[in-house]
């Protein structure tokens, strides 16, 4: 069987099983299909801060582990370069396109986390706001 024929075989099963995975509901207790609470938005306060203090640690390790070899990288690339050989500006390349990379996902996970804090403290200050308006809300029936 040749390359091309075995790439083609690969890329109908593959598309076969997407497009059966597409079809289905998801399972439960996963992303909503099925009964029980009634399509209610549910905020877990401590799932939601665990999320944001995971993408906030992924940050802080992105910014050194996505970076650590970037120095030793340039060096290899202007070497190689130097000496003519081609793959001095791959690699210099490679390295561009990693460096842009890890600033997209480090910017991703800086819009998580602060999108997921800022979440939090707007959820707790509508609670504050609600609880007042409740207790000014019944003073008043109780005062008339």
């Amino acid at each position: 069987m040749s390359f091309d024929e075995e790439w083609s075989a690969a890329r109908a099963t593959a598309t076969a099983s997407v497009a059966m995975r597409l079809n289905q509901l998801a399972p439960e207790p996963g992303g909503g299909g099925g009964s029980g609470a009634g399509g209610d938005l549910e905020l877990n306060q401590d799932h939601i801060g665990a999320i944001g203090s995971e993408a906030y640690k992924l940050h802080s390790r992105l910014l050194t582990d996505g970076r650590h070899a970037a120095t030793a990288t340039i060096e290899a690339a202007g070497a190689l370069t130097r000496e003519g050989f081609a793959s001095g500006a791959a690699l210099s390349t490679a390295q561009t396109t990693w460096e842009s990379q890890v600033k997209t996902l480090l910017a991703a996970c800086a819009n998580v986390s602060n999108a997921l804090n800022y979440s939090l403290s707007a959820h707790a200050k509508d609670e504050q706001q609600l609880r007042a308006d409740l207790t000014a809300s019944a003073l008043t029936t109780h005062l008339t």
